[in-house]
């Protein structure tokens, strides 16, 4: 049986997890996708939670089996999260799959008492999914697209 200060200390990391995963769902939420806050913010919760209990059970080697079941389970998901449209050719859903997957390793991190690493991956996070709002970014990118593009076309003549 845990006792109440170590449960108030789970429940504030998970309250911390949460925030977090909804800080990084938030851009995706302003920018319309269908994975917000509500998404990331389970996701980060539940990578948390998960970590948490293996911490605390007698099984010293729990946590380690969970969290690498949370990289197998979250990846699973990101696998149904991506989808091929087969009449343009295009891939969807890589960024969101992608971005799932590391705001999991967020939860984990504030499981294990990696408050600054959690913090910086959140941002980091956040700041790959703002990218291409960047008006620099989006001319960077059509400038290595035009460059790939021409470079294909010299190559086929």
């Amino acid at each position: 049986m845990i006792d109440l200060k170590i449960e108030l200390i789970i429940v504030s990391k998970l309250f911390i997890a949460f925030l977090l995963g909804a800080i990084i769902g938030l851009e995706r939420e302003k920018h319309g996708n269908a994975a917000g806050i509500r998404t990331y913010a389970a996701v980060t919760l539940g990578a948390a939670l998960f970590t948490l209990i293996g911490i605390h059970t007698t099984d010293t080697t729990a946590a380690g089996r969970i969290v690498a079941n949370i990289v197998t389970g979250i990846g699973f998901l990101g696998a149904g999260i991506i989808y091929k449209d087969s009449n343009k050719g295009l891939t969807h859903g890589l960024t969101t799959a992608t971005s799932v997957w590391a705001t999991a390793a967020v939860g984990v991190a504030v499981a294990y008492n990696m408050y600054l690493i959690a913090i910086t991956a959140t941002a980091a996070i956040y700041f790959l999914l703002a990218l291409h709002h960047f008006r620099w970014y989006v001319r960077l990118k059509k400038k290595w697209r035009s460059k790939v593009h021409h470079t294909y076309e010299d190559d086929n003549e």
